[in-house]
């Protein structure tokens, strides 16, 4: 319209002309800006937005008013999301291996621990977004923190209770000639452990978190946008969303440098062991009774926040209504819906009839199967695919994978924000981050790269035994075990399962670095490892050999991008998920997003992907009784090929659910009258 004005072809009608359509744009203007702004009426003679001063009840202190403003709110929302991060998606992960061997607990029930907190999240999604939508939302946060602190201190309740760790005496590593079959175990007397008891103060504690990080996203979310005009909450939402991702980043470090200490160093136990040793257990507990005191710390901040801030009213009235135009909003306004729990099955009925809605929150969970997948297993995939360490490829995974997503989140809210996008433009966004993203995920099969020698598994020993079967003829008179995966160097340059499965029968120690020889599988080939100083060519060292792959600086590159370029489209996306629906229902809104990407994303991925790998598994650790445990090491071609494959077929999914939800979306009809009307009146002046 001012564009229109403005411009001098207007003029040349004629003064009169443009006298009349000044007059009629004046009235158009006037007339618009009662019909698109949101109304927001008193009902029963309640105020609506509750704005009031930062206090607790009557003791509202003059310092704590700088705090009373978006910004401060985004501080606390922030430090809150670190801290559940921290304990959710960091600790948890760091020390689920040593809470398996401490309390006799295999993958299969450390793994619905760590399902239990999205259990705990899809149970209530739906019922306290539904319910504090309404209510004071601060408050609500409040409760989050209680609840995420106590599950983290329940966490770590066995420590307390259970007796001292036994450790058990060390093993010999190398070849030692058997005398009678004394592996063969009773395998009909197996009998749980008192300690797997314990398993259930576990799912207790992440549940408690669940129910802790429900607000967090929807409600703690929603205040945001009551808050801000539109194009600037996508900015604040971002900022907090890539907050949450550096929680997991604070708990990998905090967690790993506190394995360092002796699990019983407060009982009084000493011990001889080194954190090198295979039975040393470290300190986990205390990460998660800091973690939980400090979470307690932000209960009072978040309970001095009124319902809404200095300013609300303002935001809401001048803010133009962008819901998707399917009648939803006629019948939310007209019944008022979400005053009472009567309301709820209408109110649901209305999320799941809303197209828009419900096709960004499909694409939202195909990004989330994917991003959850990779979360739980990249270490494991940096592991196999270049010959890393566990500690080091965790350490080079978080330092890519976390940085990344945090700049993702941040950066696409505030690309929203800059050029202050509307729900259709915003939708569009998403979809060009997401062919980028596609494009960049052939980063698989750039950094792929074949196994190593290994012995038995790729390879014979020295022309002996057969590929798949490390036992040998070699080392078939030593009592070796399968269940223990302590690799070696050969001189050769072949890896070997163990120093017993290559025959080695004496041991040197040179610092930290083991120097077997007399290794009867090592056959006599030229030196080929640089680290031997002799000519022993039946020498071995502990540890894997070094790859030969040397993509992982392309591969951590690419992958690095990857991640980003899929994190710039979860702020948008929830911004358009806002925006599609009607006011009153924001958290609910949000409540049902999270409700599916739990159910279709979060819970299934890890699942999917651990198929997905183990079914590249090329050596399986199975026991004296035949049962199968985990997997030493896989296909790494296979491996690759077949994450490309998930990857691809995620965000092609991703990219359909997103084009559709473009063309199906309306806006308000009110809103596209105006602009129709506008038309009409520019193209009968410049006639």
């Amino acid at each position: 319209m001012h564009d229109g004005i403005d411009n001098p072809s207007f003029t040349s009608g004629g003064e009169e002309g443009f006298k009349s359509f000044n007059k009629d744009s004046a009235e158009l203007q006037h007339s618009s800006a009662e019909k698109t702004p949101k109304d927001h009426p008193q009902p029963d003679g309640e105020q609506k937005f509750e704005e009031g001063p930062c206090g607790w009840g009557s003791c509202t202190p003059r310092f704590l008013q700088r705090c009373n403003n978006p910004i401060g709110y985004l501080c606390m929302y922030s430090l809150l999301a670190v801290m559940q991060g921290t304990s959710v998606n960091g600790l948890v992960n760091v020390v689920i291996s040593t809470i398996e061997k401490r309390y006799d607990l295999n993958s299969s029930l450390t793994g619905l621990i760590s399902c239990s907190y999205d259990i705990a999240f899809c149970l209530l999604s739906l019922s306290i977004s539904f319910y504090g939508q309404r209510g004071h939302k601060p408050r609500w946060l409040a409760f989050s923190a209680l609840m995420i602190g106590l599950g983290s201190i329940v966490f770590s309740f066995p420590h307390f209770t259970s007796g001292l760790y036994e450790f058990g005496s060390e093993s010999s590593d190398v070849c030692e000639i058997s005398r009678t079959n004394s592996t063969v175990q009773n395998c009909t007397d197996n009998k749980g452990s008192p300690l797997t008891k314990y398993l259930y103060v576990f799912v207790l504690a992440q549940l408690l978190m669940g129910v802790g990080g429900t607000p967090l996203y929807t409600l703690g979310t929603a205040y945001f946008d009551d808050s801000l005009p539109a194009h600037k909450s996508s900015l604040y939402i971002g900022i907090g969303y890539g907050m949450s991702v550096v929680g997991p980043a604070i708990g990998f470090l905090i967690g790993g440098q506190l394995l360092n200490i002796y699990i019983d160093f407060n009982k009084g136990q000493s011990v001889h062991l080194t954190p090198n040793d295979p039975r040393w257990l470290g300190a986990w507990w205390i990460a998660f009774v800091i973690c939980g005191l400090i979470t307690w710390l932000l209960i009072p901040p978040f309970l001095c926040f009124p319902k809404h801030l200095p300013g609300t009213a303002k935001v809401q009235s001048e803010k133009i209504s962008e819901a998707h135009s399917n009648g939803s909003e006629s019948i939310v306004e007209k019944q008022n819906l979400g005053k009472s729990f009567k309301d709820f099955p209408l109110a649901l009925l209305l999320m799941l009839r809303n197209p828009v809605l419900m096709t960004l929150t499909f694409a939202s969970c195909a990004d989330a199967l994917i991003t959850t997948g990779f979360a739980t297993f990249l270490p494991k995939i940096i592991e196999n695919q270049f010959s890393l360490s566990s500690s080091f490829s965790a350490i080079l995974g978080g330092g890519v994978l976390i940085p990344a997503a945090a700049i993702g989140q941040v950066l696409g809210g505030v690309i929203v924000s800059k050029f202050k996008f509307e729900c259709k433009t915003i939708i569009k966004f998403s979809v060009v981050t997401t062919f980028v993203s596609v494009a960049l995920s052939s980063v698989f099969l750039f950094g792929m790269c074949g196994n190593d020698p290994f012995a038995g598994v790729s390879e014979q020993y020295n022309g002996t035994g057969q590929i798949g079967d490390i036992v040998a003829p070699c080392n078939d008179n030593c009592s070796c075990t399968r269940s223990f995966y302590d690799p070696i160097c050969g001189s050769n340059g072949v890896q070997y399962f163990s120093a017993c499965y290559a025959g080695c029968t004496s041991v040197t120690l040179n610092g930290d670095i083991k120097l077997y020889n007399n290794c009867s599988c090592i056959g006599e080939q030229v030196r080929k490892l640089s680290q031997f100083q002799s000519f022993n060519m039946s020498a071995a060292q502990n540890g894997k050999c070094e790859a030969s792959c040397k993509r992982l600086p392309l591969f951590m590159g690419f992958f690095f991008f990857v991640v980003c370029t899929t994190f710039m489209t979860a702020t948008p996306i929830t911004m358009a998920i806002l925006r599609c629906v009607p006011d009153k229902q924001r958290s609910f809104a949000l409540g049902v997003q999270w409700l599916f990407i739990r159910l279709l994303g979060s819970i299934p991925g890890p699942i999917l992907f651990g198929v997905i790998i183990d079914s590249t598994c090329i050596l399986w650790n199975v026991n004296e009784c035949g049962i199968k445990g985990a997997c030493w090491t896989y296909n790494n071609s296979k491996t690759a090929y077949s994450l490309a494959a998930i990857s691809a077929v995620c965000k092609i999914l991703t990219i359909v659910f997103l084009f559709i939800a473009i063309c199906i979306y309306k806006p308000p009809q009110r809103k596209a009258e105006s602009l129709q009307d506008n038309s009409t009146i520019i193209s009968s002046v410049s006639l």
